[in-house]
């Protein structure tokens, strides 16, 4: 369930006519994701995503997520570009909650990508990299060393709720990672979110990169670490998949690829991307009523994915 605001034919309608996008002809919620509102809107000139934002993404963000959607769309990118109203504006205000209209990308997205899929994704990744060396504008990762030490301090002893011994895990590699952490690689725009489920493919074929809202200032190659711990995986983190890590690498390599330091300290990355998921997974786990209209993920799926990097 992903539709938490409710908007009105004649709201739509009304919303429609900043722009020169043609007449509504229908719109419907979309199910998938759970941190906006979202809807498919077709128009008598096109089709379009309407996003209306809800209180886990910070108001405050909004200008930095569509800027760097428009900088990559702008270069080429298959990113879904913000769209502006008569007046230049792409921000907006709908039924209480800021909203924006978003270029429609074709595609599906995937479950169960292939080497084929993940050489493309690699490639995708690297010219995204490419592309944000001249965005010039700066969002801190709140889902840093630090911010993981916030979590697992809002877990607690209760995360053996999920698993016996998973607090102590937790706190074995934070310890772990903060002595280790490789705070000298390059630093850029990442996505910081690239799952499977954010990448819209034909074939084998990329044909547009989504989800940006976890998009920050981090460690350049830590990007390409939140890939491999979500595409190189079966979904329960039971089962690594060697030839489609290869293959990530492969396709980050045509475009952009790794330096000597960034290949030493991938491993590590790794871990810390599996700790971050581990962390938010639990932290929803824990505090998400099992009534609830959002699905909870596994977090055991990424203590999986964990175990598998600690043992290299």
């Amino acid at each position: 369930m992903a539709v938490y605001t409710q908007v009105p034919a004649e709201a739509l309608d009304a919303f429609l006519s900043r722009y020169d996008v043609g007449t509504l002809v229908s719109a419907k919620g979309i199910a998938e994701g759970v941190e906006n509102s979202n809807y498919l809107v077709e128009t008598t000139q096109d089709r379009f995503i309407l996003t209306l934002y809800e209180k886990r993404v910070a108001e405050a963000d909004l200008p930095y997520f569509l800027a760097l959607k428009t900088h990559l769309a702008d270069r080429g990118l298959a990113v879904p570009r913000p769209i502006r109203d008569r007046e230049g504006v792409a921000l907006q205000t709908l039924r209480g909650r800021p909203a924006c209209l978003i270029e429609f990308l074709p595609g599906i997205s995937l479950t169960e990508p292939t080497p084929a899929h993940c050489r493309s994704a690699g490639d995708a990744l690297g010219r995204m990299h490419v592309a944000l060396r001249d965005f010039e504008m700066v969002r801190p990762n709140s889902l840093n060393l630090a911010g993981w030490q916030r979590l697992a301090d809002a877990c607690g002893a209760r995360a053996d709720e999920v698993s016996p011994g998973l607090a102590d895990t937790i706190a074995e590699e934070l310890a772990f990672l903060e002595s280790g952490w490789p705070v000298d690689l390059p630093h850029s725009t990442i996505h910081a979110d690239l799952f499977p489920d954010n990448v819209l493919v034909r074939g084998s074929k990329v044909t547009g990169l989504i989800d940006f809202y976890f998009a920050c200032t981090d460690i350049r190659a830590y990007d390409l670490a939140v890939m491999h711990t979500s595409w190189a995986f079966s979904a329960d983190g039971a089962t690594h998949f060697a030839e489609r890590a290869a293959a990530l690498d492969a396709g980050y390599a045509m475009s952009h690829g790794l330096s000597d330091d960034e290949q030493a300290a991938m491993t590590i990355l790794c871990r810390g991307a599996c700790l971050r998921f581990l962390l938010t997974r639990t932290y929803d786990w824990l505090n998400t009523p099992a009534d609830a209209l959002v699905t909870r993920k596994d977090p055991l799926a990424y203590r999986r994915r964990l175990d598998h990097y600690r043992a290299l």
